[in-house]
């Protein structure tokens, strides 16, 4: 069975779709997920839906590419982490991919996000779940300058380079695949992938986007799990289902839960 590490559940063309969806995920053998939160606008449904399976869970933090959101504070952020189901920070980090007419020096309201990200993590002992596009040394700086040590986390849908994977397995933190990782112009992240021990792996589909192939272009669900884990298996040289088992226990380890046994209904 699989576990989708990193989905947005709660975006509309999921949410209309759910029951569908639901059903699907079980067929395909995906156990549990994780309902990543990205403004605090969306945390009470995120946390309801959550609450709503016993294989759900969800996060609470601010992407950091979001503008004109509620900025939340270190005491506001540790605050609905105390809510059930509630397992991670994030997703937080630094994106310099979209600058547009702007420079790496006007993203301090970033760095600053990331740094109360930081902080949260810090005072709740939950793991950071970090986005980072084109600004991996500024958000390994900020990791070693406000939590080395103190906090953990991962890396969601990894596609910086085999440095940065260093770096951040040496800071503790786990590194997770998405359906990019079956892309055919993804190489360099498959080379990242055969160097990232199995045991600090995690896969995830962050539905909606990122399909992978052979359904590339679709609106992806986390019912496309299982190609993601036959993508990094064939990098391993292992079963999917060894990948599945392999990163259900990185999952647990690293959000400390207990993934129920998969049931699926009869239809």
């Amino acid at each position: 069975m699989y576990v989708d590490s990193h989905c947005h559940l709660s975006f509309p063309e999921l949410v209309a779709q759910w029951p569908q969806i639901r059903s699907e995920m079980r067929q395909a053998q995906v156990a549990a997920a994780l309902c990543v939160c990205t403004h605090m606008e969306e945390f009470d449904a995120i946390h309801a839906l959550a609450s709503s399976e016993p294989w759900l869970w969800a996060s609470v933090g601010v992407h950091p590419d979001t503008e004109g959101a509620l900025e939340p504070s270190v005491d506001d952020l540790v605050r609905a982490a105390q809510s059930a189901k509630v397992i991670a920070i994030g997703e937080t980090g630094l994106d310099y991919y979209r600058l547009g007419t702007r420079t790496v020096v006007d993203m301090e309201w970033q760095r600053e996000r990331f740094r109360v990200h930081i902080r949260a993590a810090r005072e709740t002992g939950l793991p950071l779940i970090i986005h980072t596009r084109g600004a991996g040394d500024d958000t390994l700086r900020l990791l070693r300058e406000e939590g080395a040590g103190q906090v953990t986390g991962v890396f969601h849908c990894f596609t910086d380079t085999m440095a940065v994977a260093q770096a951040a397995l040496e800071l503790g933190f786990y590194i997770s695949f998405s359906g990019i990782l079956s892309f055919r112009n993804a190489e360099d992240l498959r080379a990242v992938a055969r160097s990232v021990p199995m045991e600090r792996c995690l896969i995830e589909t962050d539905s909606p986007y990122l399909a992978p192939m052979p359904h590339r272009g679709k609106t992806n669900t986390p019912a496309y799990l299982p190609y993601v884990a036959k993508a990094l298996a064939q990098e391993k040289a292992l079963s999917a289902e060894a990948v599945g088992e392999a990163t259900r226990i990185n999952f647990e380890r690293l959000f400390k839960v207990t993934v129920p046994a998969l049931e699926i209904s009869a239809t």
